[in-house]
């Protein structure tokens, strides 16, 4: 019986040389920090103005500014990452990506603008589809929150086009004084 249960095992071992050979295609696929650019939203988000170090889309609102090969943020996405990572994520996911009960914000904010999303902000929204329920909490009280709610839109703006990676950005511009001046006052300090 012994004898043949080792010839059982003996048929299903699979040799080094009879593997796959790896497809580096699939792998960058695999990579959760492999970026998905699309162009036509860069293009779309993309810089037309800048004012005391923030930056403006055709239409007016916030947008992200990223120079040196995708390597160097503008300072609101690089805050919104970081207000992202300390109020956000617990929800929503890690890197906006999304949740069981939350949505992907990198895909929400493909197509929701700037007005409705600080109104979704400030005021939360209910969602009821196929016998669930979300709740997204109005955080229009919460300082920490909407005094940099121009920040959150810019980071995950640039995470919606895919010119973002799921990354810490390393090299940011300085702080503009009026991005100083603004949270000061914004917070009461």
């Amino acid at each position: 019986m012994a004898a043949l249960a080792l010839v059982s095992v003996s048929t299903f071992v699979v040799h080094a040389e009879d593997a796959k050979k790896a497809d580096p295609a699939l792998a960058n696929q695999l990579d959760p920090n492999a970026l998905d650019k699309d162009q036509k939203l860069i293009d779309n988000f993309a810089a037309v103005k800048v004012e005391d170090g923030k930056y403006f889309d055709k239409e007016g609102h916030p947008t992200f500014h990223i120079t040196n090969d995708g390597k160097k943020f503008d300072w609101y996405a690089y805050s919104g990452y970081r207000r992202y990572h300390a109020e956000c994520h617990v929800c929503h996911g890690p890197d906006a990506m999304g949740s069981t009960y939350a949505p992907a914000l990198k895909d929400s904010l493909k197509t929701i603008n700037y007005e409705e999303f600080i109104g979704i902000l400030a005021g939360g929204k209910r969602d009821s589809q196929a016998g669930q329920e979300r709740v997204m909490p109005a955080f229009g009280d919460n300082k920490n929150v909407m005094c940099y709610a121009d920040d959150l839109y810019v980071y995950l703006k640039a995470r919606a086009s895919g010119a973002m990676p799921r990354i810490r950005p390393t090299d940011k511009e300085e702080k503009p004084e009026a991005a100083r001046t603004a949270e000061k006052e914004c917070l009461g300090g």
